[in-house]
C-alpha cells in the first residue's frame, strides 16, 4: 500500500526542466509569515532523500499565528502544507502542487492576502484560459483548458475559504468569480455487435479474461488492475473490490478506494466464474491481471488503455474511453431491467442518485417504455408497429492475428 507523507515533510514535484524540487516550511519570521527552504535533484529519490535530511535539521520552529497582510502565496503554502497536503492522496496533491507552484505563486503570489480581490482573482483566470499553458502548446494551444482554471478556482477559494475561518478575511474574495462551465464527458457505448468483436479480438489478442470482467462488472480500471486472486471466491462466486491502482509520476500505488461505497463484493455470472477459473491455472502471479515485465506487480492503467484502443481499432469498433466500458455495462444493465438502486450498489456510487444522474438518458428511455406499456393496457391504445432495424451479423469476423504490440 501507498503511504501517505507526514503533515511538515515538505512536497517534492518534478520541474519543467527535468529535475526534482524539495520544499519545506522551515519556520516563521517576526512577522508571522512562513519561510521556506528548497532542494534540487536529477531524481525523484535523491530529492526525498535531501528533503528529508533537510527537515530533520529543522530546529526551533517558530508557530506563530499567521497575520491578515502576508503574501497570498505565502499563505497558500502554509495552508496546503498545514491543513490540505495531510487529507490527500498521493495524486491530489500531485495535482495542488503543479497548480499552486506553477500556475498560482507565479501569477497572484505576491499580493497581500487582505489585498486580494475578486477582480485580481477573475483577472488571473482570465490569463489562464489565454495563455497559462507551460508546456505542449503545439499541441493543445497556448491556453489552460476549463477543468484546470476551474482547479485553479477550487484551490484558491478552499484556501481563501480557511483563512476566514481563521479569522484572516472577512470575507472569500473567490466567492461569486465567473468560471468556464463545467463540460461533462461525453459517453459513449459499445452496441451489441461491436461488443461481440471486441472480445472476439480481446480473446485473440490475449485479453479476453480483463475485458469480460470489466464488461460484466463495470469496475472502474483501477479496481480491476488492482484485483488478487485471493478477493475471488470461486466457491460463492464472490468477487470482493477493496483497493485500486493508479499512477503516480511514473510508479504505480495500490491503495483503498475512496470511499466506503466503493468498498463492495459483487457476484459474478456463472459463465464469467468459469472463464476466470480456466483462466486461473494458466497464470502465476497473486495478481488477477499480472504485468507481463514486471515481477509481482499488475499491469499499469497505461498499459491496459493503450491495449483497449489496439483491441478497438483492430475489431474497427468506435474509439471509447476506457471507463466507457463501464458505461457500456450500465447501459446494458438497465435496458435488461436493472433496477437502479442495485446498479448503483454494483458501480460503487455514493447514492443511487448519482446513478440517475449520470445515466438520465436511459432511465428516462426506459420511463417512456413503461408509460407506453401502461396506456396500452389500461387505456386500450394500440401499440405502434416499429420495424426494428436488421442487425449484422458478425459470424464473418475474423480477428486480426498478427504481431501483438
Amino acid at each position: 500500500m501507498a503511504k501517505k507523507r507526514k503533515s511538515g515533510t515538505g512536497t517534492v514535484r518534478q520541474r519543467s526542466d527535468g529535475r526534482w524540487e524539495g520544499r519545506v516550511v522551515i519556520g516563521y519570521d517576526d512577522s508571522g509569515l512562513p519561510k521556506t527552504k528548497n532542494v534540487l535533484a536529477k531524481t525523484k529519490r535523491e530529492c526525498q532523500e535531501k528533503l528529508r535530511q533537510l527537515t530533520e535539521s529543522m530546529v526551533g520552529r517558530n508557530d506563530r499565528k499567521v497575520k491578515p497582510d502576508m503574501l497570498f502565496g505565502d499563505w497558500l503554502c502554509y495552508w496546503y502544507e498545514t491543513h490540505s497536503k495531510p487529507t490527500l492522496r498521493a495524486s491530489t496533491r500531485n495535482n495542488y502542487e503543479n497548480v499552486i507552484h506553477n500556475h498560482v505563486l507565479p501569477e497572484i503570489g505576491k499580493i497581500p492576502l487582505n489585498k486580494l480581490s475578486q477582480n485580481d482573482l477573475q483577472q488571473f483566470y482570465g490569463r489562464l484560459k489565454k495563455n497559462g499553458r507551460k508546456r505542449l502548446t503545439e499541441q493543445y494551444g497556448a491556453g489552460l483548458s476549463d477543468r484546470m482554471v476551474r482547479m485553479c478556482h477550487a484551490v484558491c477559494r478552499s484556501a481563501l475559504e480557511r483563512a476566514v475561518r481563521d479569522d484572516l478575511l472577512r470575507t472569500n474574495p473567490a466567492i461569486g468569480c465567473k468560471l468556464p462551465p463545467k463540460k461533462a464527458k461525453e459517453m459513449q457505448v459499445l452496441d451489441r455487435e461491436e461488443l461481440q468483436k471486441f472480445l472476439i479480438q480481446a480473446q485473440a489478442d490475449g485479453y479476453y479474461e480483463l475485458f469480460l470482467l470489466d464488461l460484466c462488472t463495470g469496475l472502474r480500471r483501477g479496481e480491476l488492475i488492482a484485483l488478487q486472486w485471493e478477493d475471488l471466491n470461486f466457491e460463492t462466486g464472490v468477487l470482493t473490490v477493496n483497493k485500486q491502482a493508479y499512477t503516480v509520476n511514473g510508479e504505480l500505488q495500490i491503495i483503498p478506494p475512496k470511499t466506503k461505497a466503493s468498498m463492495r463484493k459483487l457476484v459474478l455470472p456463472p459463465a464469467v466464474l468459469a472463464v476466470l477459473r480456466e483462466y486461473h491455472r494458466k497464470v502465476d502471479s497473486r495478481w488477477m491481471f499480472p504485468s507481463p515485465v514486471k515481477a509481482d506487480r499488475p499491469i499499469t492503467p497505461g498499459v491496459a488503455r493503450r491495449r483497449l484502443q489496439t483491441i478497438l481499432e483492430r475489431a474497427d469498433c468506435k474509439r471509447v474511453r476506457f471507463h466507457d466500458l463501464r458505461h457500456t455495462f450500465a447501459t446494458l444493465a438497465l435496458e435488461n431491467g436493472m433496477d437502479v438502486k442495485t446498479l448503483s450498489a454494483m458501480l460503487g456510487h455514493v447514492s443511487a442518485v448519482t446513478t440517475l444522474d449520470i445515466y438520465t438518458h436511459i432511465t428516462g428511455d426506459m420511463q417512456r417504455a413503461a408509460a407506453a406499456s401502461i396506456d396500452r393496457s389500461i387505456g386500450k391504445a394500440e401499440p405502434r408497429e416499429e420495424t426494428e432495424p436488421e442487425r449484422k451479423g458478425i459470424v464473418d469476423f475474423q480477428p486480426y492475428v498478427g504481431k501483438k504490440r
